[in-house]
């Protein structure tokens, strides 16, 4: 009987474990951060045919930081601009954030959408999920503009 008890005890503690590990994994951001919104999404929540992203490398805001990707979502007459940074710790994300907003004064609050986000005044949208800072632009801009954006941030948030 003392056998099967601890059978069960190393059964149960590996499954924590496992688990534990499955859970630490999942929140981690992929490796490819443009695979967080589909051209599908985009052209669904933009009402066009938006084309698969071009990627590139975003330049580091400051010296010591890290790169990041710009995926550029094109149709016909307009682009949607989705730059991702993943910074090392949720702390190092968000001092970047509070800087970063500095330069694109006067930000406006928009509550409810990752840890903290705003419109700035060229109506892009910035983010800050965790240690996942993002930002979303489009070239040609209308008011119904804001809520498609705040759509298209809403899942890539729930991505990661």
């Amino acid at each position: 009987m003392v056998h099967v008890n601890k059978l069960s005890l190393i059964a149960v503690t590996f499954l924590l474990a496992t688990c534990a590990v499955r859970s630490a994994k999942a929140t981690e951001p992929p490796a490819d951060l443009c695979s967080l919104l589909s051209a599908a999404e985009v052209s669904t929540t933009l009402g066009g045919t938006y084309d698969s992203p071009q990627k590139s490398v975003a330049p580091r805001p400051f010296s010591n930081t890290a790169t990041g990707t710009d995926c550029n979502y094109l149709t016909k007459g307009n682009r949607l601009w989705f730059r991702a940074y993943v910074d090392p710790s949720p702390a190092a994300a968000a001092d970047l954030f509070a800087r970063l907003s500095k330069f694109y004064a006067p930000p406006t609050p928009v509550p409810g959408l990752g840890d903290q986000a705003y419109f700035d005044k060229n109506h892009g949208l910035h983010v800050l999920k965790g240690k996942v800072r993002f930002f979303m632009a489009m070239d040609s801009f209308t008011p119904a503009n804001e809520r498609q954006l705040k759509a298209l941030a809403g899942l890539v948030v729930g991505r990661i």
